[in-house]
């Protein structure tokens, strides 16, 4: 029987001390039972001799420090993980909230997870196919891989991030694909979105999804990602599935890092965020990846809004230094109405070569891709010229890069939220806007690519 303390010293915002107390370690799980019997949980955060500073999962209106007690479980937060959790909805510490029966668990496994051995990892080198174009086309997503969406407040980061749980598959192979749905500090319009999306598509069979609202307390914001993590390890490295994990939005997450951060009376750092805002962040990111030897794999894709559209703000930064790339979302094309608005130049897969190419995509996918880039910055610039100087100083080759620009927007990003493409159609569109080019403009192309697929 745990044993019981009385000795609450004080309680402040979402913390709480408690005195004199033996055998607790950091990160246990704790329960408060208040006078009227109502219990709370709480987990420790710091252990100063027989002084525990515990952080509350709920509100701590109504904490009597004269009659409530607390007791340590002897555990860190704990999942309970089994297949059926497939098709489910849960909230942020992996509750059902969907009228569905509780999970009964296969196993209960630790939400801080293990890290997985630097030695032990295979390089990602599958594709996914995500049904976007910008992204299966330009900045290929790969097996295994971190790959986030850098978007901003108002921007449609969530009809995107719907779109790729919808449609995302790995071609070619008959394995098991699941989605893992994490969300944090959404309002409740964008819960029931995702919700009512993943069902009329079906997609909500084969995924598993974490709601944290934006009224749900903070700690629990920070549990989220964790719970979803724990899932989505349990259905690759035991249930041999390929599984993509959603994460959004992460500012929000590092936004109730900060707060308890505040709580505690840390020494902040760059714009008030801990200074231990990196290894917290890599302690999630890192989490994806496959593994030599098992089947499954995690591919990742947390999702970000920019504070100010600033990429250079501590969230961008540091999320940048971890993951492989990013897909960035620009107001501009947005305001064109594109959907998705993905900028394409400053937008990066470091892994796209590696899941490209013959046997996995198609032979000219590179080549294709390389002067789809190059032909696109070259209209851009012509574009902008044709502001400057009118479109009489415009050469006829200029003239017919402008013209590729809008076509490419057109035609190539501007797809909708609905249309899910296969590779072969993307590749093919390329050649279709490449055709608005003379043939001797296409150098990055090989000869052999050009006769097969230019003339047709």
């Amino acid at each position: 029987m745990a044993k019981e303390y009385r000795t609450i010293q004080e309680v402040a915002g979402p913390l709480m001390m408690v005195r004199g107390v033996e055998g607790v370690a950091y990160d246990e799980l704790g329960e408060i039972e208040l006078s009227d019997g109502e219990k709370r949980r709480c987990r420790v955060l710091e252990i100063d001799g027989g002084n525990a500073l515990v952080q509350l999962f709920e509100s701590s209106t109504g904490i009597n420090v004269e009659s409530s007690k607390v007791r340590f479980l002897g555990r860190s937060m704990e999942l309970g993980v089994s297949e059926d959790m497939l098709s489910r909805v849960f909230d942020g510490l992996g509750r059902p909230i969907d009228n569905g029966p509780e999970i009964l668990p296969d196993e209960r496994r630790d939400v801080n997870g293990l890290p997985m051995n630097p030695a032990a990892r295979a390089y990602p080198e599958e594709f996914i196919q995500t049904g976007v174009s910008a992204i299966d086309g330009l900045n290929t997503l790969v097996r295994g891989q971190k790959l986030p969406i850098f978007s901003a407040s108002g921007l449609p980061h969530a009809q995107l991030a719907a779109q790729i749980a919808r449609q995302a598959k790995v071609v070619g192979t008959s394995e098991p694909f699941a989605v893992v749905f994490a969300a944090m500090g959404i309002t409740f319009e964008e819960s029931n979105y995702f919700i009512e999306s993943f069902r009329e598509t079906g997609a909500i069979d084969r995924a598993v999804l974490f709601m944290n609202l934006a009224n749900d307390p903070a700690v629990e914001r920070i549990a989220t990602p964790r719970m979803a993590l724990t899932a989505a390890e349990y259905l690759a490295f035991e249930k041999g599935m390929h599984v993509l994990v959603i994460m959004t939005d992460i500012t929000n997450y590092a936004d109730a890092l900060r707060e308890i951060s505040a709580a505690r009376k840390e020494v902040p750092g760059r714009r008030g965020y801990p200074g231990y805002m990196y290894t917290d962040l890599a302690s999630l990111y890192e989490r994806a990846g496959r593994q030599k030897g098992r089947n499954g794999s995690i591919t990742m894709i947390p999702i970000l809004t920019m504070p100010e559209d600033d990429k250079t703000h501590p969230i961008p930064d540091l999320t940048g230094y971890i993951t492989e790339g990013q897909v960035i979302l620009s107001r501009d094309l947005y305001r064109k109405g594109l959907e998705p608005p993905i900028d394409v130049l400053p937008s990066l897969s470091r892994l796209k070569d590696k899941g490209i190419g013959e046997g996995k995509t198609r032979a000219d996918h590179a080549n294709t891709m390389n002067q789809l880039f190059a032909a696109y910055a070259r209209g851009k610039d012509a574009k902008e010229l044709m502001v400057i100087l009118g479109e009489a100083a415009l050469t006829d080759v200029d003239k017919l890069y402008a013209k590729f620009a809008d076509e490419f927007e057109e035609r190539y990003v501007n797809q909708g939220y609905r249309t899910d493409r296969s590779i072969e159609e993307t590749l093919d569109i390329g050649w279709e806007l490449l055709r608005i080019l003379p043939r001797g403009e296409l150098k990055r192309i090989k000869d052999e690519y050009l006769d097969k697929y230019y003339s047709r």
